[in-house]
């Protein structure tokens, strides 16, 4: 999966002196070789590597080190000393230190690093807000009532109370499913249904669960199409085959995926604007690859930011100081102690979910007995109710803060802007007004979102920053256009002219993104109307008068 994303994507130029090493033979024809480490050796004693001289490689690179390159009894790591000759690299967004595996160890001190918190600085990584959703039956547990029975008639043992890290693992209650469902549901209704969407579950059975959930809630558009919501796991073929699909911008479907472990990493989702989190997080690498699937960012998709829905307090690992840090080596070998490698400990994880699943359909208890505690048990017709969500967003410094979006905001703003003449002669003396709003994004000012608290799509982003931090009454902007229009400004104009200028502020009205004074809009209809976008500007007396009468036209736009 990983392999054919790179060959497709950032390595397609290289399409004709590429290959990907599936079969047991290697051709040597070739300048760039794709393979993952099963392809290269079995474990078993064949090594297809050895085909090549040891020399034959010149450059190694190895993506997601942190995982079995990383430790010192790897099956894999003889293929690294084969080939030692090469210069190697390893990349990984998740640095394994532990007391066990070291990446340090092997590929040395790292010689470039790049933080998640400089990646959205530069704009080149995607910021994101958290919205905690917390369950009253996760809060305070959940104890069966005397005589309570799961769905297949067994009575429960009421001495035991089953609490958020059980649910879904130890104990399935059907309407924390749906409650779950219905929540993701109703944000993306409130945003847009077809912003792509990852939920993570605690496995694959739970996967499947969440699915049909899913598409419980979303059956008009599953009426539309019915890969919308599509589960996609290890096992699932179909699900896998449409993974390309998920990732890709011009595809609308599937929008909607639920997974356990698979997506965790090696998926480039830069479409995906929402994942949803339940699912029991322990692990920092696991934490940081499955917010590694949003921070990808897209501008031509409207990707910007992106939003977690966390139901399991996942993301109180924002605030562990390893999240962005710096990696520490602190491996310590003691004699004789075989060390697990992460490879080994996800196949473990992998094989206990299958066997979770086989649990359920095989080890059915007799109605009328006590459940058997070590298999699921699954129940219906307990209430769960939302307790409170907790919405946080992250500052320049990758530091949480819990207050409101507009509050967090308003201090951004006035971080940058101290006073409303400082902002409103900024904004009138830049050509470029979106290079304000870029400047503003990377502070954490997230406009689209302050505009749906607003509750106004009409308010464009001048009045919204009036609004939210210097608390200006907004104008919308039909109403701005309509202070210029009834001021008769535009009559100093030839009747030509006049048209073309009303025609740009319509322009503005329906569309808050339009820089005036670029001149690609004259391409644009109505414009073809007046001929040339060089016909168009000769009306003005050619383009710098064309400039300097639109400049003018947003001062009075704009003016207070």
């Amino acid at each position: 999966m990983l392999i054919d994303q790179t060959m497709s994507q950032d390595f397609q130029p290289f399409n004709n002196v590429m290959t990907k090493i599936e079969n047991r033979k290697m051709d040597s024809s070739f300048e760039i070789y794709m393979a993952l480490y099963q392809q290269l050796t079995d474990g078993q004693g064949t090594d297809i590597f050895t085909q090549f001289q040891r020399d034959f490689f010149d450059l190694i690179i190895v993506d997601e080190c942190h995982r079995g390159s990383a430790a010192d009894d790897s099956n894999w790591k003889k293929i690294l000393e084969y080939y030692s000759s090469a210069t190697q690299i390893g990349l990984t967004a998740t640095p394994k230190e532990t007391k066990e595996i070291s990446n340090i160890t092997y590929f040395g001190e790292p010689i470039y690093t790049y933080s998640l918190k400089q990646g959205i600085d530069d704009g080149f990584l995607a910021p994101y807000k958290v919205i905690r959703v917390n369950l009253d039956k996760d809060l305070v547990g959940y104890r069966p009532e005397v005589g309570k029975t799961d769905v297949n008639g067994n009575i429960l043992n009421n001495d035991e109370t089953y609490y958020q890290a059980d649910f879904d693992k130890k104990i399935i209650i059907d309407e924390r499913t749906q409650i779950v469902a219905k929540r993701v549901t109703e944000f993306l209704k409130n945003t847009d249904r077809y912003n792509k969407t990852i939920v993570f579950c605690i496995d694959i059975e739970h996967a499947e669960r969440m699915r049909q959930a899913l598409v419980n809630e979303n059956s008009d558009m599953m009426l539309e199409n019915p890969n919308y919501i599509m589960r996609i796991t290890g096992d699932n073929q179909i699900g896998k085959d449409q993974l390309e699909n998920f990732i890709d911008v011009e595809e609308k479907y599937p929008t909607i995926v639920t997974t356990s472990k698979l997506l965790t990493t090696g998926a480039d989702c830069k479409t995906c604007k929402l994942i949803v989190l339940d699912s029991n997080i322990n692990s920092m690498t696991e934490f940081k690859q499955i917010i590694g699937r949003g921070t990808r960012i897209r501008d031509d998709y409207g990707k910007t930011y992106f939003t977690i829905l966390d139901f399991r307090n996942a993301s109180r690992l924002f605030s562990d100081p390893a999240f962005d840090g710096e990696p520490i080596s602190i491996k310590e070998v003691k004699p004789d102690e075989p060390m697990p490698t992460e490879d080994e400990d996800d196949s473990k994880n992998d094989k206990n979910n299958i066997n979770s699943v086989d649990n359920n359909e095989t080890n059915i208890n007799h109605p009328g007995k006590t459940v058997n505690t070590n298999t699921k048990i699954r129940v219906n017709g307990v209430e769960i109710n939302i307790y409170n969500e907790i919405c946080s967003y992250y500052d320049k410094d990758g530091k949480q803060v819990t207050e409101s979006l507009k509050d967090f905001s308003k201090r951004s703003i006035l971080n940058e802007y101290a006073s409303l003449n400082d902002f409103i002669n900024k904004w009138n003396s830049t050509d470029r007004k979106q290079a304000i709003l870029d400047e503003l994004k990377e502070q954490g000012v997230i406009l689209d979102e302050l505009r749906k608290d607003v509750g106004n799509d009409d308010i464009g982003d001048f009045d919204l920053i009036l609004h939210i931090a210097y608390d200006k009454k907004p104008l919308t902007r039909y109403e701005r256009v309509n202070k210029v229009l009834k001021k008769g400004y535009l009559y100093k104009y030839s009747e030509m002219a006049q048209n073309i200028l009303k025609d740009l502020l319509e322009k503005y009205s329906d569309n808050n993104e339009l820089e005036l004074t670029d001149t690609k809009i004259l391409q644009l209809k109505p414009f073809e109307e007046y001929g040339s976008p060089m016909e168009i500007v000769d009306v003005f007396g050619g383009k710098d008068k064309y400039i300097e009468a639109v400049e003018e036209l947003e001062d009075e736009l704009y003016a207070s």
